[in-house]
């Protein structure tokens, strides 16, 4: 939450902004609005103790993300510390800190994303590198080839073709001129030592367990279908009760937008599992054993559609509670029965979670729950046909929360499953 400039002048002088001063409710407020701010910290440090417990005990519980992300980090150590016995323990060679340095950042999400940080990191070394001592060389003094090479490293940090490994230029040029070792042996070693860590970091990540994120596909399609659950619900709750106003609106907003970020946590999931399988397949597997039973993308395009007419449901809904605008929401007896309809398809999304979740086979809704739809969905088209009678503005409404209640059902029950 956002605190405007104005809103902390109110505090710092001991008034909230807008009010009166000299009045003993003034000072009140501005107490408790001191209490919550004081105590903000606090709850931020809670939350985020409580989400390390999360991530500790998931990673304990079986595989998942969680334990991935730990497997990568141990992978990490244990290519800098195998860079650091071969570089400074074996060879004993004197610029040893390069390899464990370069080894430990190629330890990637991917096999492939290793290779291509790799070839990037040590191209732009080799530009620090050479780029410092030549400075060094031309001005004889640190300072003034720190002015002649660093602004140029910057720059060329920028080019595309560097991706995020661009500053490792820079910072090799700055420890070249910090150590004062711009010999021509030294910069061999240097250059050596940084591809002896990058050929550690990709072996270490291609050959111990490689990164495989076809999971994470799967997980984020079942949380999704979940969170779709969650909003439908709470919106129909919501419609139950006769006092729902626009801070419920509000809430299924804010529903709705956390279905876009796990949308968007899905497209990102997927796009990893790509880059995982960009190596040959037969080798992969011979290292690791890779899912053949990965949703399609076809189920990506599902759950986005998805997502959509729920947004717009609840973007409809905002709209009829906002007493600015025309449309205004249908009659509470109609509401209550559109809310047992959001019921019945969240209960489906909510199926639908648990057979992603489990690599289920499709499953048709019970006779009952279809029975149920049916009558509710006929209730509705009945309400539909007296409202038009009765006022235009409010049809509109209502006909919209209708097409995108339909519309979501329709994709929940896939037509492999209605035929």
């Amino acid at each position: 939450m956002s605190v405007t400039c104005a809103a902390w002048g109110g505090v710092i002088s001991g008034y909230p902004p807008g009010m009166a001063q000299g009045t003993r409710d003034q000072g009140e407020d501005v107490r408790t609005l001191a209490r919550s701010l004081a105590a903000r910290p606090a709850g931020v440090v809670r939350e985020e103790a409580r989400s390390v417990g999360r991530a500790v005990r998931a990673a304990c519980r079986g595989p998942g993300r969680e334990r991935d992300l730990v497997v990568q980090s141990l992978k990490a150590a244990a290519a800098a510390l195998l860079a650091w016995l071969v570089a400074g323990v074996w060879l004993g060679d004197p610029m040893a800190l390069m390899a464990p340095w370069v080894a430990v950042v190629l330890v990637q999400a991917t096999v492939y994303s290793s290779l291509m940080r790799a070839v990037r990191q040590l191209t732009a070394i080799c530009a620090g590198t050479l780029l410092a001592s030549a400075a060094q060389a031309i001005t004889d003094d640190t300072t003034a080839a720190l002015a002649l090479c660093v602004p140029v490293l910057m720059l060329l940090a920028n080019w595309p073709r560097f991706g995020d490994q661009g500053t490792y230029g820079a910072t090799t040029a700055l420890f070249t001129l910090a150590t004062g070792s711009v010999s021509g042996a030294a910069v061999g070693h240097r250059l050596g030592q940084a591809a002896l860590g990058a050929a550690i970091g990709v072996a270490v990540n291609a050959l111990i367990l490689p990164p495989i994120h076809l999971r994470d596909v799967r997980e984020n399609l079942a949380a999704l279908a979940r969170e779709a659950a969650d909003v439908l619900h709470g919106i129909a709750a919501d419609l139950g009760r006769d006092d729902w106003d626009s801070g419920a609106a509000a809430d299924w907003s804010l529903g709705s937008d956390r279905l876009e970020r796990r949308l968007g946590a899905l497209r990102a999931a997927r796009g990893w599992s790509r880059e995982s399988l960009r190596m040959p397949k037969g080798a992969l597997r011979a290292l690791r054993r890779v899912p053949s039973d990965v949703p399609s993308e076809a189920e990506d395009e599902r759950w986005s559609r998805i997502t959509g007419h729920i947004g717009a449901l609840a973007r409809t809904l905002a709209v009829a509670t906002d007493d600015d605008r025309t449309p205004g929401p249908p009659d509470s007896r109609t509401l209550r029965t559109y809310a047992r309809l959001l019921d019945l398809i969240a209960d489906r999304c909510r199926a639908e979670a648990g057979r992603l979740q489990h690599a289920g086979a499709v499953q048709p809704p019970d006779r009952e729950a279809e029975a149920r739809m049916e009558e509710l969905h006929d209730r509705m088209q009945e309400a539909l046909r007296e409202q038009a009678g009765r006022e235009a503005t409010r049809t509109t409404v209502l006909g919209s929360l209708l097409l995108q209640a339909e519309n979501v059902w329709a994709e929940v029950v896939p037509d492999v499953v209605r035929r």
